[in-house]
């Protein structure tokens, strides 16, 4: 139950980063607007104190990243407590096993694609002979 919780907590608090992420604006946001007015100077300098959605998405993010760390110890816990995996392979269980390889048919090559063309020159017999 609690691990359902803290699955579900996850993927709401990754939808959240992404939505915080989305609605804030860039930093190069006012650079078109800066070259055409006096503001220039500002466009490129100090961008001053966070605002809500960046302080926002940050604790989003650790947050996150805290859960998902947290998952990943209690799955290698679980994994070492029940030993070696074993091959959980759900629907494709239930097929029939594939042929060894030793029994697969192998393509048959026709002997006139194997023998050389009958117009090449044979050598010439060394000198002395």
């Amino acid at each position: 139950m609690l691990l359902q919780f803290i699955q579900i907590l996850y993927v709401l608090v990754a939808i959240a980063i992404i939505a915080f992420v989305l609605l804030q604006q860039g930093s190069g946001a006012q650079a078109g607007s800066g070259f055409g007015g006096g503001a220039s100077a500002t466009v490129f300098g100090a961008r001053g104190a966070s605002n809500f959605l960046s302080k926002s998405t940050k604790w989003l993010a650790i947050t996150f990243f805290v859960i998902s760390m947290g998952m990943a110890m209690y799955a290698s816990r679980q994994a070492t407590r029940q030993g070696p995996a074993k091959a959980d392979l759900g629907v494709m269980a239930q097929q029939a096993p594939a042929q060894p390889a030793a029994q697969v048919p192998t393509a048959q090559v026709p002997t006139a694609a194997v023998q050389p063309p009958a117009t090449e020159a044979q050598p010439a017999p060394a000198p002395g002979q």
